[in-house]
């Protein structure tokens, strides 16, 4: 005699239904916003004089808000770093008045966008809207992205302008959508001139996911160099600004020759070391101009590099630790402009402390995630390369750029909310593992 036995659906985890409300719920999306936005906002909160690179960007902001020009300090027309953020910052200044407020909400307005372009990105890399919320959510409590939104430096601005040629790239579906590609990259070539070394990696992780590479390879490479193209133009207009005005071709800037010295002397550590012997005597050296200046510390670390091969090498882990370990930088801006740290040194400490932490396990969830995705998409019998790679490209990006001249933590900035959407991948796909576990079913015979 044959029993015929019928198997009840499995009831989801209590797990399982946590994990899908927080993908599809609404209230989760925007809660999460409202962290997103309340941490970076109360944070503005906090008075910073700007100094260093803060103090020279936001004075020379101030000079073209004034209607006096891109001068430094002696009052003379300079291309010394790039004069893309001063730019921005001037435009913003010129409408709502020179001050730390304005700077703060343009900063808030940028950070903003950042968290959408990491929303948007993480949906499309990883095609999965609870690994995209867990990205943000991570970028939102980010105690050292949120520490940079009151100060004058580059870093939120350059990545809103990153992240948002990177989604128009990824997302574009003719080429006219290019031209903004190409004005978001030319503008963000403006603020650090290595960015166009972003395209090609794009580019070439486009031609990689996907078949008929040799097919697509020609029109690929048409469309970076119309990214490229379009982004030199828009550069041009200050290239031809600094020939008149210097009597010199400078594509960008004239800080490349001194940034390469100060990371490839005798003296160099691997780390931005711009107070060593080397450095200050190229610096005082009498009858050079500012381009003069900058080809010799050009000349000079190249011929450091050559005459020691060696020690170059020997530098390069050096380099890359000083990029890739510590964290939190962003404490040094408080420490030299907050009036009351000194008062709140303790907790300024403390919260750099867990910052620290918190950024060690992104980077061994980026780390970690690498390989479990590839071994997903061989087991679901995909292909192994596709968009969410994008990540690791930008990472590749500084790291290739920190090789070459010196490693400083603040250069992975623009690289965190990348680290943050596929740490959240990460997350939900452990999870939702995790809440397979299957409970008995009940049968009925």
């Amino acid at each position: 005699m044959n029993a015929k036995v019928i198997h009840f659906p499995t009831r989801p985890t209590r797990l399982s239904l946590r994990l899908d409300w927080f993908a599809t719920d609404r209230s989760v999306l925007l809660g999460i916003w409202a962290l997103y936005f309340a941490l970076r906002a109360a944070v503005l909160l906090i008075d910073v004089v700007p100094s260093s690179d803060a103090e020279w960007y936001y004075l020379r902001a101030a000079s073209l808000a004034a209607g006096h020009g891109y001068l430094d300090n002696a009052g003379q027309p300079t291309a010394f770093w790039p004069a893309g953020w001063p730019i921005a910052l001037s435009l913003v200044f010129s409408r709502f008045g020179t001050s730390l407020v304005a700077l703060g909400l343009f900063n808030l307005a940028g950070s903003m966008l950042i968290g959408l372009a990491t929303l948007v990105l993480g949906r499309r890399l990883f095609g999965s809207e609870g690994a995209a919320r867990a990205g943000l959510l991570l970028l939102a409590v980010y105690p050292n992205a949120i520490g940079y939104v009151p100060l004058a430096l580059t870093e939120v601005f350059y990545t809103a302008l990153l992240m948002a040629g990177c989604w128009v790239v990824v997302t574009r579906t003719n080429r006219y959508q290019l031209v903004s590609a190409g004005l978001l990259f030319g503008l963000a070539t403006l603020v650090k001139a290595q960015t166009l070394v972003v395209v090609p990696l794009l580019f070439a992780i486009d031609w990689l996911r996907m078949g008929d590479r040799w097919r697509r390879l020609p029109g690929l490479l048409a469309e970076g160099l119309i990214v490229v193209a379009l982004a030199a133009l828009t550069v041009l207009p200050w290239t031809i600004r600094n020939h008149t005005q210097l009597g010199h071709w400078v594509p960008v800037s004239t800080n490349g020759g001194y940034t390469l010295l100060t990371g490839n002397h005798d003296d160099a550590t691997g780390d931005y070391t711009p107070d060593t012997p080397v450095v200050k005597e190229l610096m005082a050296r009498p009858g050079l101009d500012e381009v003069e200046r900058d080809a010799e510390a050009r000349r000079l670390g190249l011929a450091w590099m050559t005459a020691h091969p060696d020690r170059f090498l020997e530098l390069v882990p050096r380099k890359l630790m000083r990029l890739w370990l510590p964290d939190g930088e962003a404490e040094w801006a408080y420490q030299a402009g907050a009036p009351g740290y000194e008062r709140f040194a303790l907790v300024y400490r403390a919260v750099r402390v867990v910052n620290q932490g918190f950024y060690v396990l992104l980077m061994l969830a980026f780390a970690a995630a690498f390989f479990v995705m590839i071994a997903r998409r061989r087991r679901d019998g995909q292909k192994w390369m596709g968009w969410w790679l994008l990540p690791y490209g930008i990472a590749l990006y500084p790291t290739l750029v920190c090789v070459v001249f010196s490693g400083q933590s603040r250069f992975h900035y623009p690289v965190m909310p990348w680290i943050c959407m596929t740490a959240g991948w990460l997350a939900m796909t452990v999870l939702g593992r995790m809440s397979e576990r299957r409970i008995p079913r009940r049968a009925l015979h």
